[in-house]
């Protein structure tokens, strides 16, 4: 499933770092709203971010061998206190799969971290979380059930999908690490594979602080971007992909999101 442009997004509002590479209001692009101190969803007071990076090989795809260009990411709206927040979910084209929506659907809650990965791994990635729940005891109670929020975009083009790389350990790991603060953008987490109008895309975020009245809030992003053909890429509304489409074969197919 997807939430906001067919890209894996989560979007959390509370009320009360730069990567080494440049980012775009670094160079200038002139985007509108203010953002917050690390222009992050880690401005959104609470939320945890963590990656487990896979990367190896090179060359030829191999079935079982490589290359292996995935990962996953691990979103914790309250950090490791294990109370709910507000939520919601919407599917623009219907293309993909994302766990545990009924329950946030009836409920409208979350109640756990989301977690996003390739396509191929939603499944042990699920599994995984609730094997971290029983090991950090995340729920006192003897008696609980839950439903893990795992989405997924597909990174087969320039990963290894069907060897299956993505390990209960690597879901670990993602949410072992999750922390607050700047965040690194690009090839990591889930979005280590992924390709974006014609381009490498990957994992980005963004936040903006809003006012309205006597209340400031803050708004925070986090996206998968896997999604579009080149000559629909725009650059704060200019259309830039129309002039970059002949610097490679404009019948680009662009992967399923």
């Amino acid at each position: 499933m997807r939430i906001a442009i067919t890209a894996s997004c989560l979007f959390v509002v509370i009320f009360v770092a730069y990567a080494q590479k440049p980012r775009a209001r670094d160079l200038g692009i002139p985007f509108e709203g203010n953002p917050g101190k690390f222009n992050a969803i880690t401005d959104v007071k609470g939320v945890e971010v963590g990656y487990s990076t896979i990367i190896s090989g090179d060359g030829k795809n191999i079935r079982g061998k490589g290359p292996v260009r995935t990962g996953v990411t691990a979103i914790l709206p309250r950090g490791r206190m294990n109370k709910p927040v507000y939520a919601n979910w919407y599917s623009l084209n219907g293309n993909g799969e994302m766990t545990g929506t009924t329950w946030i659907t009836e409920s409208g809650f979350l109640e756990g971290p989301v977690m996003i990965t390739n396509t191929n791994s939603v499944g042990v990635v699920r599994d995984a979380v609730l094997k971290w729940f029983v090991k950090t005891g995340w729920y006192k109670e003897d008696f609980w059930y839950t439903y893990p929020v795992v989405a997924e975009t597909y990174d087969g083009f320039l990963n290894d999908i069907y060897g299956f790389h993505v390990k209960e350990s690597h879901a670990y790991a993602a949410l072992d690490s999750a922390a607050s603060g700047p965040l690194k953008e690009g090839n990591v987490g889930g979005g280590t594979g992924m390709m974006c109008l014609g381009f490498k895309g990957g994992t980005g975020t963004s936040s903006r602080i809003i006012k309205i009245g006597d209340s400031t809030y803050t708004v925070g992003v986090l996206v998968q971007s896997n999604f579009g053909a080149r000559r629909h890429f725009q650059i704060a509304g200019v259309p830039v992909g129309q002039a970059l489409k002949d610097t490679m074969n404009y019948e680009f197919k662009a992967p399923p999101s």
